[in-house]
């Protein structure tokens, strides 16, 4: 019975602090969507500061602040949010795949096996020096890919939008929105120089699955090889789309289950106890005092370890506001376009939903990703028509929410934020590094230019 009760709490203080919760996001969403992406030159190359990454900063300050600070279920629930939006990024990515599926069956063999280099060079190479550094389960979420917008889906959908394998992904993710396009410019110039690659597998290294950082490593393989220029920018295009296109089923059925057994492997050995959750000795009974000011902590670890329930028909309610007004911002005005793109994206994760629900093996994110492309493909009747609806809701006015939120749920997390710092940056380098170079062998083997 206490169990009903407690879960019935959580549903209606979810359903009552949802609204202030996506009013604040609202705010904070158009604001930084109206400023706009900041382009900062920095000699080398460019850092390009997304409205998605200010959403997250700027929810983080907010999260941090203490003149009113964010309780830890207001926080609980917009990390609750989070995980619902991260399956309307993926219903719009997958209108991004839908129109590219017949290159992706033209695709050779040498475009296809080095994909292998993109999705499993970061587990190698990043993921033991992220378990050397100590970075606890967020190593998972960190190392399984060099985790763009797709990495939040699958990792949520596993593990939650509240664990330390999103807050990994999330580390990640900015480190690689704000330097990964300036390291990469720097690593494939140095490569190219070697003179030992074929500028087709280099071009083939550079499709990461970033848009940023391809268009950069494209540009300084370009600059190595003047005379190649079409044929490296295409086939780093190709290869930036075969990434993003497979990344989803092989991130969710091969990557992410390797690194997480990886992980395991690698750790299990070490000590996972912590002082926090060291239990006090019966010698050491508490004064009445103390006996109050126990019970006061443990309701406050309950309320951050217990799970926030907002309904569906409201979750998907409130982020249909803030995406439209984001996508209306973004675009520079209010269509119905964006409207129906919007009835678009909520069908398809509804249908998404009740897909897994009934076949129970194979989850949401695989049937919204599947579908999306589908009826967003030549071989579907209607698919100009979706496409034109869609296409007006931009990409990155979604992540822009979704970013949003999960600063405005990070406060609580303030502890292993700190404990990631500086650290993210090795591992974020060998990542991209390891991803890089081990394509470029793969492809360059497969092309037979080594003779």
């Amino acid at each position: 019975m206490s169990i009903l009760t407690a879960a019935a709490k959580d549903r209606v203080a979810g359903s009552r602090q949802t609204l202030p919760i996506a009013a604040l996001a609202l705010v904070i969403a158009l604001v930084v969507q109206a400023l706009g992406q900041l382009e900062i030159d920095l000699g080398v190359g460019s850092v390009i500061v997304f409205p998605m990454v200010w959403g997250l900063i700027l929810g983080l300050v907010v999260s941090l602040q203490k003149v009113r600070p964010l309780g830890i279920r207001l926080q609980k629930v917009a990390s609750a949010l989070v995980g619902v939006a991260v399956m309307l990024l993926v219903a719009r990515l997958a209108f991004n795949i839908g129109p590219s599926l017949p290159t992706l069956v033209k695709a050779g063999p040498a475009l296809l096996l080095q994909e292998i280099g993109h999705l499993l060079g970061t587990v190698a190479l990043a993921l033991p020096l992220a378990v050397a550094l100590r970075l606890g389960k967020a190593t998972v979420g960190a190392t399984f890919s060099l985790d763009r917008e797709p990495s939040f889906a699958m990792v949520s959908e596993k593990y939650g939008p509240d664990s330390d394998q999103y807050r990994g992904v999330l580390a990640m993710y900015v480190f690689g929105t704000m330097f990964g396009a300036v390291f990469i410019t720097l690593l494939t110039s140095l490569v190219a120089n070697w003179n030992i690659f074929d500028p087709l597998a280099l071009a083939m290294g550079a499709g990461v699955g970033s848009g940023s950082m391809m268009a950069a490593s494209s540009a300084s393989i370009v600059a190595a090889y003047p005379g190649h220029e079409e044929a490296i920018l295409g086939m780093a295009a190709v290869s930036n789309l075969i990434t993003t296109i497979l990344g989803v089923y092989v991130g969710i059925y091969v990557a992410l289950p390797l690194a997480d057994r990886f992980y395991r492997v690698l750790t299990r050995r070490q000590d996972t106890r912590t002082p926090e959750t060291t239990t006090p000795d019966a010698a050491d009974a508490p004064t009445d005092d103390a006996a109050a000011a126990n019970r006061a902590f443990r309701e406050e670890v309950a309320a951050a370890s217990g799970e926030i329930r907002i309904p569906l028909w409201l979750s998907l309610g409130v982020l249909t506001v803030l995406g439209l007004g984001t996508a209306s911002v973004a675009a520079g005005t209010i269509s119905w376009n964006i409207i129906g793109g919007y009835a678009v994206l909520l069908g398809l994760v509804l249908l998404g939903l009740f897909l897994a629900k009934v076949s129970r093996k194979i989850s949401a994110i695989v049937w919204i990703t599947t579908v999306g492309a589908y009826v967003s493909s030549p071989w579907f009747f209607a698919s100009g028509s979706l496409n034109s609806l869609v296409g007006s809701v931009d990409f990155l006015s979604i992540a822009t929410i979704m970013l949003t939120l999960a600063g405005l749920s990070l406060g609580k997390d303030l502890p292993l934020l700190r404990r990631i710092g500086w650290k993210i940056v090795p591992v974020g380098l060998v990542a991209i590094t390891a991803s890089f170079l081990l394509s470029v062998l793969i492809a360059e083997f497969t092309l037979g230019a080594w003779g």
